[in-house]
């Protein structure tokens, strides 16, 4: 049986935000910027909520229609990526996101902004493509199937349209799956100070 797939609205923020705390909170990089257990389990949800509000601004969250699954998507243009914590385009300093992502959610975790640099520098610039930021599963509904439904809902618009696609793995494990739908290990993995690595995923569009 298929899945139902509708765009979620400002209304499913909470809904959001909640699936992604508790998907996320093993995770092994939610675990390197939360080392304490406890710490993660009071601190970790303002994290979630301020990636779902940034795509909320610049992209689009695809929810599953029973509230089991959600992914977040931003589409990437062509034109040269602007990096987030860089010079914008002019030569002007431009706002520090990755700085501002900390003082949001957690001020004196230099983790925080460390994760968002990476990610940002290790960002493919110079091919409009579509990038799955995140993708979680209510944990007692993991192993359905709803993730990969999910991906695939954008992904068959990206074949149709020739569009490659990107993602961060945050975990080896976690290729298997990317790989399944087509993506491919990118051979530069980022890597986190005394952390775990990420693996960023490359995919072209299929004819």
């Amino acid at each position: 049986m298929g899945v139902a797939i509708r765009v979620a609205g400002e209304g499913d923020r909470e809904l959001i935000v909640r699936l992604l705390d508790e998907a996320f909170q093993d995770d092994p990089v939610s675990g390197w910027i939360f080392p304490d257990a406890e710490y993660r389990r009071r601190t970790h949800h303002k994290l979630m909520a301020a990636f779902t509000d940034s795509v909320f601004a610049d992209g689009r969250i695809d929810l599953a229609e029973d509230g089991a699954a959600c992914a977040l998507w931003l589409s990437v243009p062509g034109e040269a990526h602007v990096k987030k914590g860089a010079e914008g385009e002019d030569g002007t300093e431009g706002e520090d996101e990755a700085v501002g992502l900390r003082e949001l959610v957690d001020p004196d975790n230099e983790r925080v902004e460390t994760i968002a640099r990476l990610m940002a520098e290790g960002h493919p610039a110079g091919t409009a493509h579509e990038y799955l930021w995140m993708i979680a599963v209510a944990p007692a509904r993991q192993g359905e199937g709803l993730g990969a439904a999910l991906i695939r809902h954008v992904l068959e618009r990206c074949d149709r349209e020739g569009l490659p696609a990107y993602l961060e793995a945050s975990s080896e494990r976690s290729t298997k799956l990317y790989e399944r739908l087509g993506y491919s290990f990118t051979d530069n993995t980022l890597d986190l100070p005394d952390g775990p690595r990420m693996y960023p995923m490359w995919r072209e569009p299929r004819s």
